[in-house]
């Protein structure tokens, strides 16, 4: 058997080993080593199925991982083996590609030669111009010398897969970057700016390479390259004429092509038939250009490296706002559509209180009533209440007077149907926003987790990362002075994104500078759950969910406070709520006396806030805002942790995004049901039969089907509630998914007002099942791929959701004046979302 040799076309290749099946036997050995659950010789005798004399090396590495990733549904280790099978193909490309000549190495060699590879990793980055020189001045043997050869075989398939399709450098498509090369190459970008740069470094790799902390996907795309743009979300106001207009459309195509998410407030243009005044005419409203800024984003898509995403923001009175509801319909003009952008409402107190008092709403096109779009509490309310009149009065040409209810009613439909506009609450943003003497926030970001401020002069920016939580916990408990160590350098990390970020806009740049916001947020909730064996549907996992937020915001804002004292304040500290001593748990008391005292939020605290908060006052802090919660989808993956703060999706299931199809198998799951003699063939095949469910498996005893319950089977008032506990210590918000198994309106009405009363600032997608299910299939003689659908109606394949004692401690409302909307909802109108992934933000 002879072995063909991939190397760049222009470099002379020398040969291979003499005897291949030799090396293969060793790579598989080696990924299999220290993994109880796998076995080289099962791979191996996959493999030989599909050999064949004269194979190629690509053909043969390829055989191999495909082999492994055959047995992940019947053992997660597997996951494990198909990644260091990759790996061994990443080393092979990478070593050769440095030496000019065929090179490879096994795991156990790698601990000699990574020092010596990073050296030559770095010039030949330099030479290509990928990497930034001034990387070449850093102590690469010291850094060398750091790196963590071992850490390597943390990765899950998915985790590798990822980051070798995606992340890691390449030359015209021939990566010659490893993974610890990778996170070191993260590191040494934000250390840039550092006094001394190489200890940084160390730490901050250290913090990387351990997953115990991941930065968004921007950062690790682009940090240490010669173009760093390392923020992850921009939020923009667009303004009411056509310069303002297609100013904003543009600067959307220069910040998605460097991975930038977007969010864009789209309320200050005039409605359609308002007047315009230079042409005599009349407004086409906002939906024409927001089919534009749709086209745009599919047009320039993050450099090629993902899909471009924008969302566009709507307040719930203006006076389009029933087309814009429309906008993700597969019906109707399809010029009015924009099928590719994401869409939310930005939805005043106000309203929902009209909704329950069953009382009349006004829609007003915005050039008339200017001063709305910058107003929000009792103020916002006395001035539309002013504008109604003066509409009543004929002062007013462009308006209309709806029911509040049937509106409501409207947006939970279109919600329930397309996925969109999302639900997000205009108020609880600004009176709980630490800027509120600086400006006001007019609308969240791509994925609803940030609340900073805009105009037109100012893009705000936001720069995240996320604390791997499943890293922080033992079965007794969280580790707190783990995670204190890890938010503090965390902080200092994405404070230096600030500094050393590339700003394609001056609006960004100005506005990151002078405010220096950074978020700050979570992922791996659910893993941690599963190591404390919390159900998520419970009161000790709220309880939890309140606990470790507490925890987080407490070091996050002391870090900021360690850094103020360091570096300086940010510039318009004076002023904000920080500069009084009100932090965010104290900001809730804004909000509740706006709102009357309807608000319904626990405000325990167990931590010394009170000398936390004179800290703050005296010394100031180095960020506008700290802590926001982001999807964490890719790097989630990457880290091989549940996503964000998400119940599991499925204990078994199939996750295709753009690296392909993956085997996902809930490793906590299986651990347990091979220490009660449960996992076995029949169990795989039950799992398949019930998409995921434990449910309806008579095998698996109740307190497993509890702690092991999906999203769906999760009541969803226990994520809201979770959800709220976590909010009331968060200076921005959070990417909050609400899954219903069975939606019906006065559940959905439920649902969403209680959010509301509970203080979230913003809600993300429904997650709703479809009608049909994937069909169920062994991956074996699929290629991995389980992709052809069955109609098999939802509810013959997954339970309902379990009630929760304290489900309908509100009663509902009675019909008639604010009743739960009547909506028709059935399956063939279901949002069929079945993984349930964002991949824009992270």
């Amino acid at each position: 058997m002879t072995l063909d040799t991939d190397v760049t076309p222009d470099r002379a290749a020398a040969a291979p080993p003499a005897d291949p099946m030799e090396r293969v036997r060793l790579v598989v050995g080696e990924a299999c080593a220290g993994l109880n659950g796998a076995s080289a010789e099962t791979v191996l005798a996959e493999a030989k199925r599909t050999l064949y004399p004269g194979i190629g090396a690509a053909e043969l590495e390829l055989a191999l991982i495909m082999a492994a990733r055959t047995f992940v549904e019947a053992d997660p280790d597997y996951s494990y083996v198909s990644a260091r099978l990759l790996l061994d193909k990443l080393r092979r490309e990478a070593l050769t590609f440095l030496a000019g000549s065929f090179d490879e190495a096994g795991q156990a060699e790698m601990a000699e030669r990574y020092p010596g590879y990073f050296a030559d990793y770095v010039a030949r980055g330099v030479q290509l111009e990928q990497l930034d020189p001034e990387l070449a001045t850093f102590d690469l043997a010291r850094l060398g010398a750091a790196l963590r050869p071992e850490r390597d075989l943390d990765f899950t398939f998915l985790g590798m897969q990822t980051l070798y399709d995606r992340y890691f450098l390449h030359s015209h498509g021939v990566r010659y970057e490893l993974p610890q090369a990778f996170f070191m190459r993260v590191a040494m970008g934000l250390a840039l700016r550092e006094d001394d740069r190489n200890v940084r470094a160390i730490e901050f790799y250290e913090l990387l390479s351990s997953f115990d902390f991941m930065c968004s996907t921007p950062t690790l795309f682009n940090s240490g390259t010669r173009r760093a743009q390392l923020s992850s979300c921009f939020l923009t106001t667009v303004g009411d004429d056509l310069h303002a207009i297609f100013h904003g459309i543009s600067n959307n195509a220069l910040l998605s092509k460097y991975s930038g998410g977007l969010g864009n407030d789209w309320t200050p243009v005039r409605g359609m038939g308002a007047h315009i005044k230079g042409t005599n005419g009349q407004s086409q409203g906002v939906v024409p250009f927001l089919k534009i800024a749709n086209d745009t984003a599919v047009a320039v898509n993050q450099g090629g490296k993902r899909k471009g995403a924008v969302c566009a923001y709507l307040e719930t009175w203006h006076i389009d706002i029933e087309e814009f509801l429309d906008l993700r319909k597969n019906t109707g003009d399809e010029r009015r559509r924009t099928h590719d952008m994401n869409t939310a409402n930005w939805v005043p107190d106000l309203f929902l209180q009209r909704v329950e008092s069953d009382a009349q709403w006004t829609l007003f096109s915005p050039d008339e009533v200017p001063d709305l779009h910058d107003l929000y509490g009792a103020e916002f309310a006395r001035r539309y209440a002013a504008y109604e009149r003066a509409a009543d009065a004929g002062e007013i040409k462009v308006w209309r007077r709806v029911r509040a209810v049937d509106l409501w009613r409207r947006m939970l439909t279109m919600l329930f149907e397309t996925g969109h506009p999302w639900i997000t609450f205009k108020d609880p943003c600004n009176l709980r926003s630490p800027q509120q003497h600086t400006g006001v926030v007019h609308s969240s970001n791509l994925c609803t987790e940030i609340t900073l401020n805009t105009s037109a002069e100012e893009v705000a920016v936001c720069n995240l990362g996320s604390v791997n939580l499943a890293q922080h916990v033992t079965e007794d408990g969280i580790d707190t002075e783990r995670l204190r160590r890890t938010v503090r350098t965390a902080v200092r990390m994405l404070d230096n994104v600030i500094d050393v970020n590339f700003y394609t806009i001056p609006e960004a740049e100005r506005a990151n500078l002078r405010h220096r916001p950074v978020g700050l947020g979570l992922m791996g909730f659910q893993d941690a759950l599963f190591r404390l064996r919390l159900p998520f549907g419970s009161e000790a996992a709220v309880d939890f969910a309140d606990e470790s937020m507490e925890l987080i915001s407490y070091h996050a804002i002391a870090a900021s406070v360690e850094l103020a004292a360091e570096r300086g304040r940010y510039a318009s500290f004076e002023g904000s709520l920080w500069s009084q001593g009100v932090l965010p748990i104290d900001s809730l008391r804004l909000l509740a006396e706006a709102r009357g005292g309807d608000l319904d939020v626990d405000t325990t605290t167990r931590l010394d806030w009170d000398g936390l908060r004179r800290q703050v006052r005296t010394v100031g802090m180095r960020n506008s805002n700290v802590m926001a919660i982001a999807p964490t989808a890719t790097i989630a993956n990457i880290t091989g942790v549940s996503q964000s703060i998400e119940p599991i999706y499925r204990n078994l299931y199939v996750k295709s995004n753009m690296s392909g199809d993956f085997t996902v198998v809930n490793a906590y799951l299986v651990r347990d049901l091979k220490e009660r003699g449960l996992w076995d063939d029949e169990m795989v095949a039950a799992l398949k039969l019930h998409d995921g469910s434990l449910g309806r498996i008579e095998r698996v005893p109740d307190d497993l089907k509890a702690l092991y319950a999906t999203a769906f089977e999760v009541e969803p008032s226990w994520l809201v509630d979770a959800g709220s506990r976590r909010q009331k210590w968060i200076d921005q918000a959070q990417s909050l998914n609400l899954y219903m198994a069975a939606p019906s309106g006065r559940k959905l009405d439920e649902l969403y007002r209680r959010a509301w009363r509970k203080g979230l600032k913003t809600t993300y997608y429904l997650r709703s099942q479809s009608a049909t299910h994937v069909e169920k299939s062994t991956l074996k003689g699929t290629d991995g791929k389980l992709n052809a659908v069955a109609a098999v109606p939802a509810a013959a394949v997954a339970a309902s959701p379990a009630p929760r004692p304290d489900a309908s401690a509100r009663p509902a409302p009675a019909a008639g004046a604010g009743s739960a909307p009547e909506l028709d909802l059935n399956a063939g109108a279901v949002c069929s979302i079945d993984d349930p992934d964002c991949e824009a933000c992270q």
